[in-house]
């Protein structure tokens, strides 16, 4: 029986979601409040202020080493120096003091000493209960400005800073839109005020002109722009009742984002966003599910080489995050496993074994002790088994442990997903060895031992007796211990004792997957050109828990 279900599930064919691949396209607003008119500031009840911010001198620090021991000169903790900062600063007591008013179709009129010139602009605004014929509550209401010619947008305060940002709060760039979400779930009463920086440039060449307000509006959506075509683009498969208790009947696969060459390697980040790896076109992507907007992260990600061109998968690839926020990532070309350090610089955790250089990190995971597991098949090398370069004899998981990288398992020719139990008492790994002509597809469970180490591995499903060649690739666990494995034709679901459960068909077969949003049940599908997204019931936990 079990061999007919897996026949069936490994023919279904993604013709069935044969479409147009598209760019979220972007929808219009339901309404508008125009910040620059007096009769579209009454709608929001908005009151506009400006104050000139000037250069200031000020005492500051040369790097020193960081109070925790870091020998490493980053912290300011040297020398007393004198430098500049800019007054008033956002937060500070008097940071209120100066501002006049100023009238909404005044917003044009010039500000500034001009030259190297700041200006703090405030609007304080509060959601209506209707705008123009639309009803608000549960609207998404978006706040847009442009400033001649660079703007910062600070919301109550506050800015969601991310590393690789543009726009969202921090500067856009010259003479461009700077939009940020304001709610997701407008009320009626939601109270605003919103500071923006006006900068004067380029800064490189300070241009004789003045800071002024080009654009600035409220845009009401019932929705955020999405495409309708991508709300339901899977099938969910349900083999056995369990699996409705894990995914609720009804749930619909979600596409989110499309475009990529290959990607990988996802994981959430603790302020709310997506990281994840395209290594074909070598760069870490940023997901932000708040305004569905992708950005890149970190280009270069995995590979700095002249040679790049003889790879196809150069980049990065797995990619964790520990308990102190540091981004831990498995780099293919560079063939190493990486940390970057909340001050910059990068640490490199695992570049070889025995004196001899890894093959091509590839999956990474932590335990709670925050030891590192990871993979390393020759798949990131230009010619995988065969590759001059190889160094090792064999493709190992590897454990990096108290700065000590170790060896806990060889007995795989082609590691690749990885995954603990919840309990941590088990250890999964994903084998798929290409060099064999039936392409070896089987899921193996380790037993961890109190240092670490794995013992008495075991195949717990084997997927062998399919005839498609697509690897076994990532893996994540939830809650009570479900396995979510990417394997031939979709996202197979396994519970704790390799009972084969059901399966998720997408357009694209996922190659990995993290666990996501503020409650850890929505599981973000990484799947070749496209970025997919459905929700689980039970949830998972986040690397960096």
């Amino acid at each position: 029986m079990i061999i007919l279900i897996v026949l069936f599930f490994s023919l279904l064919s993604f013709k069935l979601f044969a479409q147009e691949t598209r760019q979220l396209s972007v929808d219009k607003p339901q309404a508008i409040a125009d910040l620059k008119t007096t009769e579209g500031a009454a709608l929001v009840n908005a009151k506009w202020f400006v104050q000139d911010a000037h250069v200031v001198d000020a005492e500051f620090k040369t790097p020193g080493p960081g109070a925790n021991g870091d020998p490493l000169p980053l912290y300011p903790t040297g020398n007393v120096i004198k430098t500049h900062s800019i007054h008033p600063q956002i937060g500070a007591a008097d940071f209120d003091k100066a501002f006049r008013s100023l009238q909404p179709t005044e917003l044009e009129s010039r500000q500034g000493t001009g030259l190297v010139s700041y200006v703090w602009y405030k609007v304080e605004l509060a959601i209506p209960v209707v705008i123009g014929k639309l009803n608000t509550t549960g609207t998404t209401a978006v706040f847009e400005i442009t400033v001649d010619d660079y703007s910062e947008i600070w919301v109550n305060g506050k800015q969601a800073l991310g590393f690789g940002q543009s726009g969202n709060g921090p500067v856009a760039g010259y003479n461009t839109r700077n939009r940020i979400i304001l709610t997701n779930n407008a009320k009626a009463g939601d109270k605003f005020s919103i500071a923006i920086l006006g900068i004067n440039g380029p800064i490189g060449k300070i241009p004789d002109n003045y800071i002024w307000i080009r654009n600035a509006v409220v845009d009401f959506y019932k929705e955020l722009p999405s495409n309708k075509d991508w709300k339901d683009v899977g099938r969910i498969y349900t083999l056995d009742e369990k699996l409705n208790s894990i995914i609720l009947p009804g749930t619909k696969v979600e596409k989110i984002a499309d475009g990529f060459s290959f990607t990988e390697g996802p994981v959430w980040h603790p302020d709310g966003y997506l990281l994840f790896s395209d290594p074909n076109t070598n760069t870490i992507y940023r997901y932000d599910p708040a305004n569905h907007n992708v950005t890149v992260y970190m280009s270069h990600s995995g590979y700095t080489g002249v040679n790049i061109g003889e790879y196809g998968q150069p980049g990065s690839n797995g990619l964790a995050i520990d308990k102190e926020g540091r981004l831990i990532v498995d780099q293919h070309g560079n063939r190493r496993v990486v940390r970057y350090e909340k001050k910059g610089p990068l640490t490199v955790l695992a570049d070889k074994i025995d004196g001899k250089r890894f093959n091509s990190p590839n999956d990474v995971v932590l335990k709670s002790d925050g030891s590192i597991y990871f993979t390393d098949p020759p798949y990131g090398l230009p010619d995988f088994f065969n590759d001059t370069g190889k160094e090792l004899d064999y493709s190992g998981v590897f454990m990096i442990r108290n700065g000590k990288v170790s060896l806990v398992s060889k007995d795989l020719g082609g590691p690749n997903g990885l995954a603990f139990s919840p309990d941590e008492k088990y250890f999964y790994v994903t084998n798929w060895d290409i060099r064999d002509i039936h392409h070896t597809k089987t899921l193996w469970r380790y037993e961890v031992q109190a240092d670490g180490t794995l013992q008495n591995g075991k195949i717990l499903f084997d997927w062998n007796i399919t005839e498609d060649e697509e690897a076994l690739d990532g893996m994540k666990v939830d809650k009570e211990g479900n396995l979510f494995v990417s394997a031939p034709g979709g996202l197979w679901i396994l519970s704790a004792e390799g009972k084969l459960l059901g399966k998720i068909v997408t357009p694209e077969r996922p190659a990995n997957m993290a666990w996501g949003d503020a409650d850890g049940k929505a599981l973000y599908l990484t799947a070749h050109s496209s970025l997919y997204k459905v929700r689980v019931n039970t949830g998972g936990k986040f690397s960096w828990q």
